[in-house]
């Protein structure tokens, strides 16, 4: 599993470049402002999941689950907000991510910019 860089957009303009996805996963940074940016370059749709720490509830005894979102191939796809209220695991501090498959698929972990 590798950690992913955050790559931080602000109004001089960014230029984002994802890297490979990790066939064990991947973790990021959570936050205010942070986004998974997705690029299935691959010949199928995939699945990308964002892990929801068990201990995470809406109300006593109402968890809440890890969204499973679907990129259909040759598309990319903005994933978030990444907050650390929902998805930081207590252990690392980050969110994890697995992939359904990782042929051709590119990841960011993306902060937009406070003003």
């Amino acid at each position: 599993m590798a950690t992913l860089t955050t790559q931080v957009v602000n109004r001089a303009g960014t230029v984002i470049t994802p890297v490979a996805a990790a066939g064990g996963g991947d973790a990021m940074p959570v936050g205010s402002g942070m986004m998974l940016e997705v690029v299935n370059g691959g010949g199928a749709p995939i699945t990308v999941t964002l892990n929801v720490p068990a201990s995470r509830t809406f109300e006593p005894n109402v968890a809440i689950t890890s969204p499973a979102i679907s990129v259909t191939n040759g598309t990319t796809k903005w994933i978030g907000p990444v907050d650390a209220g929902t998805f930081m695991d207590p252990t690392t501090g980050l969110c994890t991510i697995t992939y359904s498959a990782v042929t051709s698929v590119t990841v960011a972990a993306v902060q937009l910019a406070q003003p």
